[in-house]
């Protein structure tokens, strides 16, 4: 059986396993099988590939998408760019005949490549909602989805700033934000958990009171389906749009991947 998962800590509401197992039934693919793999320390992955003989690809989520690329044999363009992984290709490379204690035993090296499918999920998904008066862009957070996101904006010019509880070099602060910020930066990202089911009370602290129809907030959380800063935003007049149509993209995406 070829199997499949998604490694990371925790793994509480994944939208992946759900995902691939009605898409294996869907579609008829058998002998495949998705599974949330829990993994709090990322040195334990290499046992992982090597105790798992029939593990063909992972998804990796939070905390895992930076520490885990030290792992990688080879990183595609994508993943380069961004300095993140979300997507690991488990190819065996070659097989080693070796004479023990008088048989044969065959040794199979295997070779990890790590992709990175948030960048293509997040650009195609939100394209057809960028306007020409969509100039600048302010991202909350500074995880590694956020690194797909700085990864897609500069591909597709769109300056942008970081925004984080602490200011920075380069990065503003929550407080710093005000009516001329939110008037020069048109597009807001949220790539935070804040919102996420059940906290569903919780939200970034923007001024939202200065969000016009002029704005773009699009939020990577997708469970709910309408967060709360997706709520503050459409009540202002905002473009909305979450992050359920960017995760079916990365995951159809990690599929062709594993199996091109």
């Amino acid at each position: 059986m070829k199997k499949y998962g998604l490694i990371g800590y925790p793994l509480t509401h994944s939208f992946s396993e759900k995902y691939f197992t009605e898409k294996f039934e869907r579609e008829k693919i058998e002998d495949t099988s998705y599974s949330l793999i829990t993994m709090e320390n990322i040195n334990d992955f290499p046992k992982l590939v090597k105790n798992n003989p029939d593990l063909k690809g992972v998804n990796v989520t939070i905390p895992h998408k930076i520490n885990v690329i030290p792992f990688m044999d080879e990183l595609s363009k994508e993943a380069k760019g961004v300095g993140a992984v979300n997507c690991i290709k488990i190819l065996v490379e070659h097989s080693v005949t070796d004479l023990m204690m008088g048989e044969l035993s065959t040794l199979k090296s295997k070779k990890l490549i790590g992709y990175n499918t948030d960048a293509y999920g997040f650009e195609t998904s939100i394209t057809p909602f960028i306007k020409p008066h969509h100039k600048n862009a302010l991202i909350l957070g500074n995880g590694g989805a956020a690194k797909a996101i700085q990864y897609v904006l500069k591909k597709l010019n769109i300056p942008f700033k970081l925004v984080s509880r602490n200011a920075k070099k380069g990065m503003l602060s929550y407080d710093q934000l005000s009516k001329k910020t939110l008037t020069e930066y048109q597009i807001i990202l949220n790539t935070t958990p804040l919102g996420t089911y059940p906290n569903v009370g919780e939200c970034p602290n923007i001024p939202y009171q200065h969000l016009t129809d002029k704005h773009l907030l699009y939020d990577l959380v997708y469970n709910p389906a309408e967060t709360l800063f997706l709520q503050k935003g459409k009540e202002q007049g905002a473009t909305i749009k979450n992050g359920a149509d960017m995760l079916v993209l990365q995951a159809e995406k990690s599929w062709e991947i594993w199996n091109k």
